[in-house]
């Protein structure tokens, strides 16, 4: 039996205390409703209803009921209204990773903008480099990461991405920062100080790549896992970084100049699995993407959005979709 749908049917009756107007109430045939009455009845062992004068009247176990069945009525609204909120993505738990160079002001607006849309969610958040977010996204311990790109993992979809362009990072005591801008080919004899490969592979790898194609082959990679190692790497001198902009406000002895010709663009967007994504994944990475573009969030010099980037393709995120290279 449907009880509580029977207890909405004796709710209505117990109000109206007419079979008639409580079946046009409920937008049902009289004879039914009735029917619907006698199975509570039934099933409770309790007559609700004093149906022997000519106006209906609650027994008293039927009033001692409504007042029963309005909190079972109330609670089971508010268990739906729950489930429908964990569905949407807007209640629960959103395990979320982001790359460890995150500005501070990208992560409050991150924080700032989901309170906003879903505020009964809770943001769990993880500060990891791309190959730790894409193995834990793939064994199921996170629901959502900010990966750079090139992603070459099965199984993932992608929000829309942003580009960021990246320039050299050098001491503003290099001659090479009188330049308004630096060729790639102008680092030549510099080591290159980048995250190491396990961190980003795929970025890692189309990074020399790059470099190569146009002329700066370094004579040593060294790699630096945290900002504070990489500037002391090119305080040091005989070093180079190419890295976004925002990376150079953290420490004012390091100028950023961007590349002649725009050669290479980080790209980053949000990742969550192909199958049982959690349902605010989606949100999640509108949302960062709308942050990371901002013209007004300090992540970098003016962030464009794919379609109107004036640089050339080398990789590529479909909204939502799958990774095309």
């Amino acid at each position: 039996m449907d009880l509580l749908r029977h207890l909405r049917h004796f709710v209505v009756v117990a109000r109206e205390l007419h079979f008639g107007r409580a079946a046009e109430t409920l937008g049902m045939a009289q004879p039914p409703l009735s029917q619907s009455i006698r199975r509570l009845e039934q099933e409770l062992g309790a007559t609700l209803f004093d149906r022997s004068q000519r106006q209906v009247r609650l027994t008293t176990a039927g009033q001692l009921l409504l007042g029963e069945a309005d909190d079972l009525l109330a609670g089971e609204r508010r268990l739906r209204h729950l489930a429908d909120q964990v569905r949407r993505g807007t209640l629960g738990v959103l395990r979320a990773g982001v790359p460890p160079e995150t500005p501070a002001v990208t992560l409050r607006a991150l924080l700032d903008g989901l309170a906003a849309r879903a505020p009964g969610l809770d943001l769990d958040l993880h500060e990891l480099a791309s190959a730790e977010q894409r193995r834990m996204l793939a064994e199921g311990r996170l629901d959502v990461g900010l990966l750079h790109h090139p992603v070459q993992e099965a199984g993932l979809r992608f929000g829309e991405p942003v580009d960021v362009p990246v320039g050299a990072l050098l001491p503003r005591v290099s001659p090479l920062v009188r330049a308004r801008e630096v060729a790639l080919a102008d680092l030549a004899g510099l080591d290159l100080v980048t995250a190491p490969p396990a961190t980003a592979p795929g970025w890692h790898e189309h990074l020399l790549s790059v470099c190569r194609q146009h002329g700066f082959v370094p004579p040593r990679v060294r790699p630096a896992r945290n900002p504070e190692f990489l500037f002391g790497l090119l305080l040091a001198g005989g070093a180079v970084a190419v890295e976004p902009a925002a990376l150079a406000r953290r420490e004012p002895r390091i100028a950023w100049r961007p590349l002649t010709g725009t050669p290479l663009v980080r790209r980053i967007s949000a990742a969550w699995p192909s199958r049982a994504a959690h349902p605010a994944a989606p949100m999640f990475g509108r949302l960062a993407a709308e942050v990371l573009a901002a013209p007004e969030t300090p992540v970098g010099p003016a962030l464009i959005a794919p379609a109107a980037r004036p640089w050339p393709v080398l990789f590529d995120a479909g909204r939502d979709g799958e990774l095309s290279l």
